[in-house]
């Protein structure tokens, strides 16, 4: 890992195979350029200042004024999980760099970090793109404590990354001890119509057995619905959390109650 002041580039960004003839990036180019702190739990990330990184293909970071709040901004933890191969790598990719890269590079663990504004309010997403593969299965638990909330993905074009989303599902609400939790599931590839497997019906059913929101996605360019994949988890969340808020006031409402002797029991003698 090298650091270059603020950035926090991985060794494989300085390979000699970052780009062919042809003028395509290699995946490896692309993936995690780290701004601020990496992915930690615990950990608040305050923008330095009020510009916005716009990433290019030949990984020089230039940066463009905007009317970024220079205050406190809310940050949301997402991690993208799901089987590998699924396109949680090129979701992510797009989202932050606007660029499809078709190779596929097994991810172990790259988090990205962005400024973003989402129905008028600004936010800084924290996003960790996970490893799908099962020798890296040991590390979910770990990432999964520190989530705000989940982009569960499968492909259309593979059954068996769909039939795993009950096993993700029932980990991440294992792990976080809750019924519910801001989660939206995500249908990838769905431009491969020729090669599609699950149908949109087979999506909207397994969404809605988990009351969680269902979105089909394509990362290849023109991009279809990958902005609106992450925006929509952190609507769930913005919505989840004043719930929760609102449930531990009352909680702390009713021990201030009993400490006071204020919250009195009415005893009968039958």
């Amino acid at each position: 890992m090298y650091r270059e002041g603020d950035r926090l580039i991985p060794h494989h960004l300085h390979s000699e195979e970052d780009g062919d003839e042809e003028g395509r990036v290699d995946v490896r180019t692309l993936r995690c350029l780290h701004l601020g702190s990496p992915f930690q739990p615990g950990v608040s990330h305050q923008p330095p200042t009020s510009l916005i990184p716009t990433f290019t293909t030949n990984l020089e970071v230039t940066m463009a004024t905007s009317a970024v709040p220079s205050d406190n901004l809310p940050t949301y933890k997402l991690v993208v999980v799901g089987d590998g191969g699924v396109g949680k790598s090129a979701l992510t990719i797009q989202f932050f760099q606007k660029i499809f890269v078709p190779d596929y590079d097994p991810t172990i663990e790259d988090s990205y970090l962005k400024h973003t504004e989402i129905d008028g309010q600004w936010a800084i997403l924290d996003v960790l793109d996970t490893a799908g593969q099962e020798e890296f299965s040991a590390m979910r638990e770990q990432y999964m404590r520190t989530g705000d909330g989940f982009l569960i993905v499968f492909s259309v074009t593979d059954k068996a990354s769909f039939e795993h989303v009950d096993r993700f599902h029932q980990l991440i609400l294992r792990v976080k001890d809750r019924e519910a939790f801001p989660m939206v599931l995500v249908a990838n590839k769905v431009d491969l119509v020729h090669l599609r497997k699950v149908t949109t019906d087979q999506g909207q059913e397994m969404a809605a057995k988990h009351n969680i929101t269902y979105i089909e996605t394509s990362a290849k360019d023109p991009p279809m619905n990958v902005d609106k994949a992450f925006h929509e988890l952190v609507r769930v969340i913005r919505q989840q959390v004043p719930e929760r808020n609102q449930k531990k006031k009352k909680k702390m409402k009713w021990r201030a109650e009993r400490s006071t002797g204020s919250h009195r029991f009415h005893c009968a003698i039958l």
